[in-house]
């Protein structure tokens, strides 16, 4: 990991960005080239490029993967009969659509680390080892977790979605409150504390599960609790982007293989997410750590409450 650090650092600032980039343009000329699809109803959900960059922008502020847009928004369309996406298939269309929206954010995200300007009062600089233990410590836990569950599950969906949202809920008001009272005069933490990486592992694996049945959920859980206890943005974020972005490239796998993907909604909200990843960073980095904390646990809490809503049945 040291090494990979080292080669990461001697990268031009925007380098990284690039190449990767590159490679997400050469997958979706892949995708355009082996996939099969209708351009008649492509024609007709000409609405969801933007979609795709909104989505991609509140998941990349955030750090709380795309699925806390996109899920909502997909029943929403289904509830309204305008596209008629399953529950199965809105994950995995989900997790197709995040692995560009959320890799672009996490190489945003990855190349600031390396180029870090002087702090503000209050605010610290990120340890590039601390960003990476974060990152690599969930995964090793989540992913596992993610696999298995795709692979093996037999949760009733409705009441794990039910469980889920009520703590997101609690999570997202417990981050404003925490935003304007505890933390609102307090130096960001400049080091990762043993605690905070033993609750992180404590939530890996429950973030796993969430992750495949919904698309949504590690991402989202690791944002959250190191917005609370007071970490810089980019950690915060930055971290949530990278680990979402592992898991659902990798989530998506098992759902091209079980032929989940509806390819047109892929194909015209992906390259919206691209760009809506590559937007978010400098919006954030705008918005700054307060503004953007509230904007996130808003966005959390109404959300959550529209999926309760949607679900009630």
């Amino acid at each position: 990991m040291a090494a990979t650090q080292s080669g990461l650092s001697a990268l031009p600032k925007g380098r990284l960005v690039v190449i990767g980039g590159c490679v997400l343009l050469v997958a979706y000329a892949l995708l355009l080239l082996s996939v099969p699809f209708d351009p008649e109803l492509m024609a007709r959900l000409w609405f969801l490029p933007g979609i795709g960059v909104i989505g991609a922008i509140i998941a990349n502020t955030s750090g709380t993967g795309g699925g806390v847009v996109f899920v909502p928004v997909f029943n929403a369309l289904r509830e309204w009969s305008v596209m008629d996406l399953q529950p199965l298939q809105v994950v995995g269309v989900s997790m197709c659509i995040q692995s560009f929206g959320m890799t672009m954010g996490a190489l945003r995200w990855t190349d600031r680390l390396y180029h870090q300007p002087e702090p503000e009062p209050l605010h610290a600089k990120v340890l590039p080892r601390d960003f990476f233990t974060v990152a690599l410590a969930v995964l090793a836990l989540s992913l596992p977790a993610m696999l298995l569950t795709q692979r093996l599950t037999s949760f009733d969906q409705h009441a794990v979605l039910m469980g889920y949202k009520g703590f997101s809920i609690l999570l997202g008001i417990a981050l404003i409150a925490s935003t304007w009272t505890v933390n609102l005069a307090r130096p960001e933490k400049e080091r990762l504390e043993r605690f905070d990486l033993m609750v992180l592992l404590l939530l890996a694996i429950p973030g796993g599960v969430l992750t495949a049945l919904f698309s949504v959920g590690i991402g989202e859980l690791v944002a959250l609790y190191l917005f609370i206890r007071h970490y810089p943005v980019l950690l915060c974020t930055g971290a949530a982007c990278l680990i979402s972005s592992v898991s659902v490239i990798s989530g998506a796998i098992w759902h091209i293989d079980a032929g989940t993907i509806q390819w047109e909604v892929v194909l015209l909200a992906g390259p919206g997410a691209a760009l809506g990843g590559f937007l978010a960073r400098p919006i954030a980095l705008w918005l700054g750590a307060r503004r953007l904390k509230t904007l996130d646990g808003g966005w959390i809490v109404f959300s959550a409450l529209y999926l309760l809503w949607l679900n009630r049945a």
